[in-house]
């Protein structure tokens, strides 16, 4: 397929790093790719990504109203020849800001057919352009999935669908959905179990829908080993919408149905920070967790409103919540194969073309302050001198002891009846940690 010539974006050309004294709203301020910090490149650290289905399939609706977003390069049909001139579209916007990454659903990138045979002849032919433009630009698939959530197949879910087909027509999708994941070289592949819930347990049989859920990872992991994908699996923790309550409702929820279901050992989890505050959590929370798990895999960059109740995907502008999310993702030795993914979407009166650059561009430069702020943090060492102290007592003695299982509770007592009584000794601090972060960003 010959590339069109046609340019999307004029007048936008391509987005550069001009420092924190810029007035240019079409340049990053603090996103400097090549800059180094703790011996990685800030493209390194954050490996960015745009997502297909917000930014590229994103009409700008809402429950209350049809879509508002201005798309010249649209001409209201879903075919073949659309999903072509829409990769163009996906991979000059990816050039143009210069993402290394992107990712997206199935359906995102190429229409449904007649039947699944044809779905899947559809979908090869976009895998053709999506390969061809990759190759151009050297921009990579982070992650790719399945839509198992738009089509009304799925009313009930997929996995844990009621109907015993469903189960299977999903099987079928994500099958496909891995094998072109692998064919395009991605470096992940994420399960989102978008109606994998229940709106009632009136007619909910819980055991018998998680049992299946387990069974359908499974069936993914071995087919992933049986084609040689060497990507990363992912699940994504969502509490609730559409759904009252969705299987995977946070990140200790997901780790504990990936150990009960013998799969800890497959996965690692994409968290949203949306996704966190829906749940009741910060995202510092849930990437905590997760971390300690040894189960951190990828991000996506987002952030709701919290006087709101449900995903609103804004783009990610607090410092504060980056440079958190970038303490947490440098302790941890930063990303394997994960990335910061923007699942998020522009607001819907801000609905011309153009706006789709500065939504990530403010982005990517939050992130960017993020990362500068928390290598500075750990540079500076007050904060994690702070918290070693605060557990010392744990590094020797009968602290210690406990920790390497020496010790049952006979023995405890003992200690305690010689030692007699004990009081706090260490302030919590937390006024002054909160004044040295404050220090920094």
């Amino acid at each position: 397929m010959k590339r069109q010539a046609k340019e999307f974006f004029p007048g936008v050309s391509k987005i550069q790093y001009e420092g924190p004294k810029s007035k240019n709203p079409l340049a990053f301020k603090h996103y400097n790719p090549d800059e180094v910090l703790d011996g990685k490149t800030m493209k390194e650290h954050l490996r960015f990504s745009v997502t297909y289905w917000h930014t590229i399939r994103g009409q700008l609706s809402d429950m209350f109203g049809v879509g508002t977003a201005i798309r010249p390069w649209e001409d209201g049909t879903n075919s073949l020849t659309m999903a072509e001139t829409r990769a163009r579209v996906a991979f000059e916007f990816l050039e143009k800001l210069g993402s290394p990454f992107y990712a997206f659903h199935d359906r995102d990138v190429a229409p449904e057919g007649k039947d699944l045979s044809e779905t899947n002849k559809n979908l090869d032919s976009i895998v053709k352009v999506l390969k061809e433009e990759q190759k151009r630009t050297g921009v990579r698939l982070l992650w790719g999935t399945a839509c198992l959530f738009v089509h009304p197949r799925f009313a009930h879910g997929a996995a844990t669908s009621c109907n015993a087909d469903v189960f299977a027509y999903a099987a079928a999708q994500v099958k496909k959905a891995i094998e072109v994941t692998h064919e395009l070289n991605g470096a992940g592949y994420v399960f989102w179990g978008g109606r994998e819930g229940y709106s009632t347990l009136l007619n909910t049989n819980l055991k018998r829908e998680m049992d299946h859920l387990g069974r359908f990872l499974h069936l993914a992991v071995d087919h992933k080993k049986a084609i040689g994908f060497k990507g990363q699996f992912y699940i994504e923790p969502k509490p609730k919408e559409p759904t009252k309550h969705q299987y995977d409702s946070d990140a200790a929820a997901c780790l504990n149905f990936l150990r009960e279901y013998d799969l800890l050992k497959d996965f690692k989890l994409n968290l949203e920070t949306n996704h966190a505050t829906l749940a009741g959590h910060t995202m510092q929370h849930e990437l905590e967790v997760a971390i300690a798990a040894g189960a951190l895999g990828s991000i996506d960059a987002n952030t709701g409103d919290l006087l709101l109740g449900w995903d609103t995907d804004q783009f990610p502008t607090n410092i504060y919540l980056t440079t958190e999310i970038m303490l947490s993702i440098l302790g941890m030795g930063g990303f394997k194969t994960g990335g910061t993914n923007f699942d998020a979407k522009v607001r819907r009166e801000s609905f011309e073309p153009v706006d789709l650059f500065y939504a990530h561009i403010g982005g990517m430069d939050a992130f960017a302050r993020g990362l500068k702020i928390a290598a500075a943090i750990r540079k500076d060492g007050r904060l994690a001198e702070f918290v070693r102290k605060r557990y010392s007592s744990w590094d020797t003695g009968i602290g210690a002891k406990i920790e390497a299982g020496q010790c049952d509770l006979k023995a405890l007592e003992a200690y305690m009846l010689k030692k007699g009584d004990i009081t706090p000794n260490t302030s919590g601090r937390q006024e002054f940690l909160e004044n040295l972060i404050n220090e920094f960003v």
